[in-house]
């Protein structure tokens, strides 16, 4: 089950991300505002079985909604055209990009009660550690 992931989270950490952006393509403009923003992150579950996982901060809000194992389209906050699907494997939310023959994948889970969200590309890896908000 997703329950253990909702809620409001907030960026306690951030590791390497610069380096990620750098991998998936955005532009050193992006990268700046990217490392700047302080994003929380909102999960929801919602009716019919969908899932919302809000990315919310000064710099950019986007929102993404969706169903397990079903494929969707995505804009993601860098402005990449994607198609993206999201499983729940061995208790991770993890979740795959793909887009212009290229892929990616945000690997979401919970340790010592901190959403942990690991963005892989290659072998470049960041690791964004969220606490919850009370």
């Amino acid at each position: 089950m997703v329950d253990h992931f909702v809620g409001t989270w907030k960026i306690e950490s951030s590791d390497k991300f610069d380096d990620y952006m750098k991998a998936i393509g955005v532009g050193f403009a992006t990268r700046q505002m990217g490392n700047m923003a302080k994003p929380n992150l909102i999960i929801a579950v919602e009716d019919q079985g969908f899932i919302s996982m809000k990315s919310q901060s000064t710099f950019k809000t986007t929102e993404i909604k969706f169903k397990l194992n079903e494929e969707f389209d995505e804009t993601t906050a860098d402005d990449r055209k994607t198609k993206t699907v999201i499983t729940l494997d061995n208790g991770k939310l993890v979740q795959k990009q793909s887009w212009d023959g290229r892929s990616t994948a945000i690997e979401r889970s919970i340790e010592d009660g901190k959403l942990i969200a690991r963005c892989i590309m290659g072998e470049v890896v960041a690791v964004r550690t969220y606490v919850k908000e009370a």
